[in-house]
């Protein structure tokens, strides 16, 4: 079994075998070509943010899922790390049936690139590839919803958030586990997984100017019995668990799908993490309706 971070579930099932290599080269993008930030041209009425989360991010599919039965449509996705690359298929209005597929079917070792000096090795590039193959998009502007990707800017030690420029490097930079992707560097800074310094971007979506804001967050769960052998990932998860709670209070509604402590990188996890989160989500209709139509919810 696996932990809940990025960093340790995603090196688990990958590193031991594939990063023998030295690291791969850094992307570095500059110029009007590089992601940027700019306002919207009109404030959304319902945003919805989508937290990192390594592999617990695939609960995400079926709040998705949810909210499309539900008709509930944001007019703002904002995501961070895997939250990012989800919130891109929602904001190119990628079918939820696509979506599932794409997440469920996902081959992690698409990740790796292959090279006689270096052997394999991890390769964060490669994320920027397949979401352009994926949804046939390289700009923001071309998404059909507005999507804020935010990541962490090692030097100012603050969340850097990206609404214009090229969609696969900033979603690639939003997804720079530390120590495992080299970080992106855009316009002169070092951009790294927005986990770091902004697991669940609730501010984001409100400095863009929401109206309404429906977070989802699959952080470990504070609240329920640690499982045997999790005590030592406790420290870590009461400060994962302080981050989130900081932006977490500015949302209308959070969503916090809870389907175990330990994670995998199998089919059989990502189906039943996102069936779990599906029928959490579906209990919360009456609630996710009201926001939708503009009422206020209670808490």
């Amino acid at each position: 079994m696996l932990r809940r971070t990025a960093l340790s579930s995603f090196a688990s099932a990958c590193a031991t075998a594939l990063l023998a290599g030295c690291s791969v080269e850094q992307t570095v993008v500059d110029g009007s070509r590089a992601p940027g930030y700019a306002l919207l041209r009109h404030a959304p009425r319902l945003a919805l943010v989508l937290s990192a989360g390594g592999p617990r991010g695939f609960a995400h599919v079926g709040v998705l899922r949810a909210l499309d039965e539900l008709g509930v449509r944001p007019d703002l996705i904002v995501g961070a790390s895997i939250g990012s690359l989800l919130g891109a298929a929602l904001a190119a209005d990628l079918p939820i049936d696509r979506i599932e597929e794409l997440a469920f079917d996902f081959d992690f070792y698409k990740l790796v690139r292959w090279s006689p000096w270096n052997g394999m090795q991890l390769d964060g590039a490669r994320i920027a590839e397949l979401l352009r193959d994926t949804l046939r998009i390289s700009e923001f502007a071309q998404l059909r919803r507005p999507l804020a990707v935010v990541a962490s800017d090692l030097e100012r030690q603050a969340p850097i958030v990206f609404t214009q420029g090229d969609l696969g490097v900033a979603v690639q930079a939003s997804c720079a586990i530390p120590g495992r992707f080299p970080p992106v560097r855009i316009n002169g800074r070092d951009v790294v997984d927005g986990d770091v310094l902004s697991p669940l971007p609730v501010k984001a979506a409100r400095d863009l100017g929401a109206a309404r804001v429906i977070a989802v967050d699959v952080a470990v769960h504070m609240d329920k019995p640690r499982p045997e052998g999790a005590a030592r990932y406790l420290e870590g998860d009461r400060l994962k668990r302080a981050q989130i709670d900081a932006e977490a209070r500015w949302a209308d509604l959070v969503l916090h799908p809870y389907f175990g402590y330990w994670v995998n990188l199998t089919r059989e996890y990502r189906v039943v993490s996102a069936r779990a989160a599906y029928e959490q989500t579906m209990a919360q209709a009456d609630r996710l309706r009201a926001l939708m139509q503009g009422a206020t919810v209670v808490a």
